[in-house]
């Protein structure tokens, strides 16, 4: 278990659980391979005296090292803590509501249901309360036009009919006139100023986080576009704010509302500086918005590629579960490596249970828990804008759950069952195979990518009915005398190494822990409680009387008889006070499981010695006498007076082998251990930490083991394993008590560890635990041996108990491949054990084929919110909505997808200006809900334009060009014509499944392949080649296709005509080296004659092209080769064209 003791020369085996008093099977091999610390029992030669200097020497240079890298950090956040959540609540919002139409579900009522709720719950005299105030001009156009803006000024003095010919002009809106003090628009401007009021609140450190209670709702509405109940944008105009104002330089938006956030999409989807995730209700198209941008395939424009996430729910009756999975999948790793530094959530209640217009089945408990994963992001920063929720219950349920949180209360157990069901995994699934291209932190090992799809003979028919429960649970806040407990007893020092002043096991450990806990004054605020030796009864539980009274009897031995019996154990010295200092450990940590359990503390830390995990039913090991975290379990379900379902974390870098023994039978207590293993050879060496031992009998599947096989594994990989394997299998098993076998070993600067986790990664990692078993949180110290670290993780430990945010947590590096090996491997054992773990690989009905993963991958820069990606796993194209609202702006953004089968032109009068017509001209409409019940997709509407502007229905033609992508907020300026040129070339087929996409133009640095483009460095294929230069050896490159990507929509049907592989360019008319290309069939010279085809791309932006020469196929966007299923039919006919013959085989 120490760095000696990784030789990896060494075969002897740990000895028997069952015999510990055994021989080694290799009585030739010294202790120095196998024993934990390296320490020996025999009188010190002269070698050992050397080696403890130079072990003392590299404890005293590690501890300096790490000294040394916790300067740059402030630690001593005491006087920083903010605490207080914000609350913006205003009476004015309830002083509009539809004049002609009472059933309207956006109406006063919601906000006097939340209220009613609030003052109930007695939350709002637990907020620090903020007056609204009205969003200025100036900060409305960070995000909506001029010309918008004064529009919708004007709506103060339109009487009502006037209000409702305007509101007709767009979708599920209304406006309502000045009767009072407030109006529409009075009221979306105090809305929009709420949020900002927070905005600055919380930036400027006046509270942590906070909650605005508005209305009318904004995540719909656009640039220049009501849509959906909203006018302003208010998450999207307190993201420009946030970053104009107070130069925030990334921005995070959370849209959890059932309904597509499509305004904020448009607003941010070319820009990096802001992350865009929504997860809502979609089903293939058939919900409102109605938006193919709605899908999973839309992935952002330009530099904002992969910045923009769809989540798309394609059924009803979603549950926690799948929303919980979303997060910690996909939401939750993406973020740690984008690093915003706020949060802004759209919080949208309408997928509750009851909800008209969702029709899912989450619960508030369930945003409670989405909730607290947020609030691990961005130091804390983070701010909800309430949008939708039409179910009054609910949505004051909702609201309440989430204030809870906020202010610190535990999220409450979730109901069952807690694993997300196959449509959600599908879901999930086709979003992360858009994104991995972009986000390092994706990136699966490769023995992922070649098992981890379950094949459908083998995926257990899981199509079950969504789960609906008959009635929203009804939620109990605990009240509690103190948040969290601490146990702490200067007498376990009395446990000391009689012959070795420098065992790491050394009763500085927790003097040192301690120390440091009143310094940060983190003691203070704890809750001390009376420690207390263990009983007889509570010992037998886990360990057998023999045992116990053999170690008891070693309070009378002699110094000589002390050695002797340490000796007979693995890894142990015995003092006289030896039984005392574990029997009081022990049983503090009992003492602190009862407070937990009686509802003195919510949660504690049990700063105890000596460490536990390691000991056996009846024997002593690795430093450890009894299994502390083991008996504290038993006696929590003794109180408890059942099986209390027990999750326990073993996170100690050494494989706790004695709880896992203990255990390994019991279903009721879910054993889950990452350690370091070194494939058999680490502390405590065999196989018995091993990803496949997984429990026995009625057990079998509750025990789990993250086995790392090397060192240097840090926040990344740990924080992988939580996302991907910790958090999904502990939801699932939904516990009612988490402990922690806190061991510290594995942070940096650790003598015997050698990993790097930082007391910031052990705050986030106990922060994710605390959304469990209603925050029913204990850490238990184990191992650690660098005081310095031991002292500064403990303490970030216990600041995330106490409720306060973990600190922001930069990583330095994606998650190692080995690390991710080790998780995979894991997860494929646990398969079939947990559905959680569970992918499900579908055909997607709309986007592109997801039958191939994307190999290609682009190395990310370290700050990914300012990097330029250029790999695009999906296209963008301009898309008319399946239905058209009746305004004449309904032309719609959208991606790859189901495409329509009319083209939109829009014609503009001549004498229009040009601010008129540019950068607002391309709106966003989308399409009314009671327009489309009893319709089908694909028909439209025409009718007279706002402005001047005209929709007019053309059909397309097979030679179109996708047009280039529009861009949105603050973009250039651009002409009518060109406005006009690139939607007559829009084409839209409604048969078709997939559509070409736009391709927005790149540099022409960017450009590769012999059919023009990047040109190669020739010095850098002479160096390559440099080695051969002067020998008679032939160097042969081998260039391996793209089994597929995402540019293959843009393949358009062979001309009737045919193939002519011997058609001269167009441009030049010379017949060498033509390439023809695959959207509109033109054929042009490549590179290296006149490089027309590469003109050809840079005008048209059509990416795949087919050489004449060798009938290769190149992607422009991809730069890359590309061989896939749908090339061979045109593939075929040149080869039938060029040689008279069929291909030779057609795959």
């Amino acid at each position: 278990m120490t760095s000696t003791g990784q030789d990896s020369t060494t075969t002897r085996q740990r000895r028997s659980r069952h015999n510990p008093h055994s021989p080694p099977h290799d009585s030739s091999v010294t202790s120095r391979g196998v024993k934990k610390g390296a320490l020996r029992h025999s009188s010190p030669s002269l070698a050992e005296v050397k080696k403890k200097g130079r072990m003392k020497k590299l404890s005293q240079a590690a501890e300096q090292d790490l000294i040394v890298g916790l300067q740059g950090l402030d630690l001593n956040l005491e006087a920083k803590t903010l605490c207080g959540t914000g609350l913006v609540f205003d009476e004015q919002l309830n002083e509009f509501h539809c004049l002609w139409d009472d059933s309207f579900p956006e109406g006063p009522e919601r906000l006097h249901a939340i209220k009613e709720q609030l003052i109930q719950d007695g939350l709002l005299d637990r907020c620090v309360s903020f007056q609204a105030r009205f969003a200025e001009k100036e900060e409305l156009m960070l995000v909506h036009s001029l010309e918008y803006i004064d529009l919708m000024e004007t709506t103060q003095y339109m009487n009502e009919g006037e209000l409702r010919i305007l509101a007709d002009t767009y979708d599920s809106v209304y406006l309502h006139p000045v009767w009072i003090r407030t109006n529409s628009y009075t009221c979306a401007c105090l809305a929009s100023g709420s949020v900002l009021r927070l905005v600055d609140a919380v930036l400027r450190n006046e509270i942590r986080n906070g909650m605005a209670i508005v209305r009318p709702p904004g995540h719909h509405a656009q640039h220049s576009l009501m849509d959906g109940y909203c006018m302003f944008n208010h998450v999207a105009v307190a993201a420009r704010y946030a970053q104009q104002k107070h130069n925030i330089e990334r921005v995070l938006i959370v849209d959890w509302d059932v309904h597509h956030g499509q305004g904020t999409q448009f607003t941010f989807d070319q820009d990096p500086s802001v992350l865009y995730f929504s997860i809502h209700r979609y089903e293939q198209g058939r919900f409102w918005p109605h938006l193919k941008a709605s899908n999973w395939s839309t992935i952002g424009f330009g530099q904002g590629q992969g910045y923009t996430i769809n989540v798309p729910w394609n059924q009803v009756g979603m549950r926690d579960a799948d929303y919980i999975a979303a997060f910690l999948r996909l939401l939750l790793p993406v973020a740690l490596e984008f690093q915003p530094q706020l949060v802004l959530v759209a919080a949208g209640f309408d997928a509750l249970q009851g909800d008209p217009k969702g029709e899912m089945a989450t619960t508030p408990a369930g945003f409670a828990q989405l909730t607290h994963l947020l609030m691990g992001l961005a130091g804390g920063k983070l701010i909800l804008s309430l949008e939708g929720g039409y179910n009054l219950r609910a949505l004051a349920e909702g609201v309440s759950a989430s204030l809870h949180t906020l202010l610190g209360d535990p999220c409450p157990i979730l109901e069952s069952p807690s694993a997300p069901c196959p449509s959600a995994q599908a879901s999930l699934f086709c979003a992360l195979e858009a994104l991995e291209p972009f986000w390092e932190v994706l990136v699966r090992s490769a023995e992922a990518l070649e098992e981890d799809i379950l094949e459908e003979e083998k995926a257990e028919k899981e199509e079950e009915r969504p789960w609906q429960p008959s009635v929203l649970p009804v939620l109990t806040w605990p009240m509690l005398q103190a948040r969290t407990g601490l146990v702490y007893d200067p007498a376990m020092m009395g446990h000391y190494n009689l012959w070795d002043n420098h065992h790491p096991e050394m009763p500085q450990r927790v003097f040192r822990i301690m120390r440091r806990l009143e310094e940060l004054g983190l003691a203070g605020r704890c809750l001390t409680l009376p420690t207390r030796p263990a009983t007889d009864a509570e010992l037998l539980t886990c360990h057998s009387a023999e045992y116990v009274g053999r170690l008891r009897a070693t309070e009378k031995m002699k110094t000589r008889e002390l050695h002797r019996e340490g000796s007979n154990f693995d890894s142990i010295y015995i003092c006289p006070s030896t039984f005392a200092c574990a029997q009081l450990a022990t049983g503090s940590v009992c003492r602190l499981v009862e407070a937990v359990l009686a509802r003195e503390v919510l949660n504690g830390t049990a700063v105890v010695r000596p460490p536990g995990h390691h000991a056996e039913r009846d024997a002593a090991c690795g430093f450890c006498f009894f299994n502390s975290v083991a008996v504290a379990a038993r006696h929590a379900q003794a109180i408890s007076g059942h099986a209390l379902r027990i999750l326990i974390v073993d996170w100690d870098v050494h494989h706790g082998n004695g709880t896992q023994h203990i255990f390994e039978e019991d279903p009721s207590v879910l054993y889950i251990s990452l350690h370091r293993y070194d494939h058999g050879t680490f502390f405590p060496m065999g196989d018995e930490g091993a990803s496949s031992q997984v429990g026995q009998a009625a057990g079998t599947g509750f025990t789990v083991n993250v086995a790392w096989n090397g060192p240097r594994v840090g926040d990344a990989d740990y924080l992988a394993a939580w996302h991907r394997l910790v958090l999904p299998i502990a939801y699932e098993f939904n516990p009612e008590l988490v402990l922690v076998s806190a061991g510290f070993d594995a942070a940096r600067g650790d003598p015997l560890g050698g990993c790097q986790v930082s007391p910031e990664g052990y705050a986030h990692l106990t922060h994710l635990l605390m959304g469990l078993a209603n925050g029913r949180v204990v850490l238990i110290l184990e191992g650690g041996y660098n005081l310095t670290s031991i002292s500064e993780s403990m303490a970030a430990c216990t600041r995330s108990l106490l409720g306060d945010p973990p600190p922001l947590l930069t990583l330095s590096r994606p998650p190692l491949s080995g690390a991710l090996a080790s998780i995979t491997e894991t997860i494929q054992v646990h398969r079939r054990y947990w559905r959680s773990l569970r992918v499900m690989k579908v055909e997607d009905k709309e986007g592109p084929s997801t039958s191939e993963l994307i190999t290609k991958k682009v190395t990310q820069p370290a700050n990914p919110g300012s990097a330029e990606r250029m790999t695009t796993p999906e296209g963008n194209i301009l898309d008319i909505d399946t239905e058209k609202g009746p305004s004449a702006s309904s032309v719609e953004e959208s991606t790859p997808g189901q495409a329509k089968s009319e083209t939109a032109v829009v014609e503009f009068n001549q004498d229009q200006s040009l601010e008129a017509t540019t950068g607002e001209t391309t709106l966003y409409q989308t399409i009314p809900e009671a327009a489309t019940e009893g319709t089908t997709p694909g028909q439209t509407t025409s009718e007279e334009a706002v402005g001047g502007a005209e929709v007019i229905q053309t059909s397309c033609t097979d030679n179109q060009t996708p047009p280039t992508s529009p861009v949105q907020g603050a973009t250039p300026q651009i002409s009518p014509s060109k406005l006009i040129e690139n939607l007559r070339t829009l084409e839209l087929n409604i048969e078709a499944e997939k559509a070409p996409e736009s391709q927005i133009p790149e540099e022409e640095g960017l450009l590769g392949e012999a059919a023009g483009g990047q040109d190669v460095d020739d010095s850098v294929l002479n160096e390559s080649c440099g080695d051969h230069a002067d020998t008679d050896q032939v160097v042969l490159y081998a260039v391996t296709p793209l089994p597929w990507c995402p540019h293959l929509v843009a393949v358009c049907p062979i001309p009737e005509s045919g193939l002519d592989v011997t058609q001269p360019c167009q441009d030049c008319g010379v017949l060498q080296e033509n390439w023809v290309c695959l959207s509109c069939y033109q054929v042009y010279c490549g590179r290296y004659i006149s490089a027309h085809m590469l003109h050809h791309h840079e005008d048209s932006g059509h990416p795949l092209v087919l050489s004449y020469v060798d009938l290769s196929t190149w992607c422009y966007n991809c730069e890359a080769y590309v061989h896939h299923q749908a090339l061979l039919d045109v593939k075929n006919v040149a080869h039938q064209n060029k040689f008279g013959e069929d291909m030779p085989h057609s795959h």
